[in-house]
């Protein structure tokens, strides 16, 4: 199938990188030209060697028993690594199908073409091999052994011209491949040529050294700008699109019309005007040790008919399990028979764009309605870049309505659960709050030789709510918050006669 007539819709080719086709709209075109740049070690290789394997070993759209021939690839080096020792490198990758070579894919080497035969010769190599191997994918390894063999900076560029003309001719989407120096942002005179370049590169955030991608230059449609984050596994190189570029906008208008939901307490359901708001986001900010992450789990249990999902940062699946069965939750035996799963991230290391991309993927795929994030703080932290986690929230929350889910996540406070900036500038707990269309407040007080634990509920989306603090205790079952508030009122009002007769 060729490319669509001359004004019509040009047909895409996927990458086969994870990822990378979302942040291009859809994959490479069919005939271009596409540079694909990056520092030593950046993963240029693995990027070339697996648009390859997916390419080769996909078929052709529309194919049909003696129809098209099947996806062909040309790897064609012009540095002197053996393809063996190439080989032997991607060979332990996912991507990797022995069975592919040398019929899908062919790797053939023109170090010593382009040396004595400069130019002019790699072309006519190039358009002969394309030819025979019926290629409809180009990977050129080195194109900065090329630019330096040229005699000019034109000879270079009507190089790049004719490779131009050879793919439009043949339908043979090209990747050259080049290396930039640490920080290099100059423009190429071949970069404007091309019809798209693509930068791969590493820096560091703190002690830690992150993988990134940018598309600089795309033809033919819009693209998600800015960087994004890059990881290198098992399976080959994935890209995890930034999560508020691409969720700028909901995935599907979204409801949030509907009976309010219950939190799996009473008490807290009254005070918030009947429940949770239908499809919305609740903070629970309060100190460590409170029990915000027994409220989650209560929340979490309150409908065992709701497939539910708890994503943490601190504790391990094993631990949350042994927590939720000593205090009796019905969340427990959810967790037992898989209606409610287990996300756990280390607060160690990790991309916050990974962690998103993976969060909303289970959501999709479980049909999950009520989820639980427990650690809004591991995850600024994970984020490195404290300005983004507001509108990493703030386009989660719409995700998250968009898809019919109530959401409850927590975060640290003070011992008085007063909003105050957090340390390091992290956001504070009012700019969070802002993505939240429900805050509930956690704090405790000191009474003589007794620890009180109070709780109260800062706003509710379009509720009439009971602001007025309540005394709660941790028992089996999970939180048992007061019916009113006068006991809080009474060792509030003691505390603070107290203060003043000491004075």
């Amino acid at each position: 199938m060729g490319q669509a007539g001359a004004y019509g819709e040009l047909e895409r080719v996927p990458t086969g990188i994870a990822g990378l086709d979302d942040i291009l709209g859809g994959g490479l075109f069919r005939g271009g030209v596409y540079i694909v740049q990056g520092t030593p070690g950046s993963g240029k290789t693995i990027f070339g060697n697996q648009a390859c394997y997916t390419h080769a070993g996909a078929s052709p759209a529309g194919s049909h028993a003696g129809a098209s021939p099947e996806h062909r690839a040309l790897y064609v080096t012009l540095l002197a690594e053996s393809h063996s020792r190439m080989l032997g490198h991607i060979a332990p990758l996912g991507f990797f199908r022995a069975g592919l070579i040398p019929d899908r894919i062919t790797y053939l080497s023109a170090f010593r073409t382009l040396q004595d035969e400069g130019l002019a010769g790699l072309l006519t190599l190039l358009r002969r091999e394309i030819a025979i191997r019926e290629a409809s994918l180009l990977v050129l390894d080195g194109l900065v052994a090329a630019e330096e063999s040229a005699a000019s900076t034109l000879e270079f560029k009507t190089f790049i011209h004719e490779l131009q003309t050879q793919a439009a001719a043949t339908g043979a989407t090209a990747l050259l491949l080049t290396s930039a120096s640490a920080g290099a942002d100059m423009v190429a005179a071949e970069h404007t040529m091309v019809d798209g370049l693509i930068a791969l590169s590493s820096r560091f955030s703190g002690w830690r050294a992150e993988r990134e991608l940018e598309v600089r230059k795309f033809r033919g449609s819009g693209f998600l700008r800015g960087r994004h984050s890059v990881r290198i596994t098992d399976d080959g190189i994935r890209v995890f699109p930034r999560i508020e570029a691409r969720l700028r906008l909901p995935s599907r208008r979204d409801h949030v019309e509907g009976a309010p939901l219950t939190t799996g307490s009473p008490s807290l359901d009254a005070m918030l005007g009947g429940g949770l708001p239908h499809h919305s986001t609740t903070l629970v900010g309060g100190p460590s040790g409170i029990g915000k992450t027994t409220l989650g789990l209560q929340f979490l249990g309150a409908d065992p008919g709701a497939p539910g999902l708890l994503c943490g940062f601190y504790e391990s699946e094993a631990a949350i399990l042994a927590k939720a069965r000593a205090l009796d939750l019905p969340v427990a035996g959810l967790i037992g028979d898989g209606r409610v799963g287990v996300m756990w991230q280390p607060a160690t290391e990790g991309l916050i764009d990974e962690i998103c991309t993976d969060l909303l993927g289970t959501i999709r795929n479980r049909g999950v309605r009520r989820v639980f994030i427990d650690g809004l703080d591991a995850m600024c932290r994970i984020a490195g870049d404290q300005d983004r986690i507001v509108r990493i929230f703030a386009a989660l929350t719409a995700e998250f309505r968009a898809l019919g889910v109530t959401a409850m996540y927590t975060r640290e406070t003070d011992l008085r659960g007063t909003f105050l900036d957090a340390p390091s500038g992290a956001p504070s707990l009012r700019q969070t709050s802002s993505v939240a269309e429900n805050v509930v407040l956690m704090r405790s007080c000191v009474l003589r030789s007794g620890v009180h634990r109070l709780v109260a509920v800062a706003k509710a989306r379009d509720a009439r709510i009971d602001p007025r603090l309540r005394i709660f205790d941790i028992r089996p079952g999970g939180l048992a918050i007061d019916d009113g508030p006068e006991r809080a009122e009474a060792i509030l009002a003691d505390r603070d006669a107290s203060s003043h007769g000491g004075e």
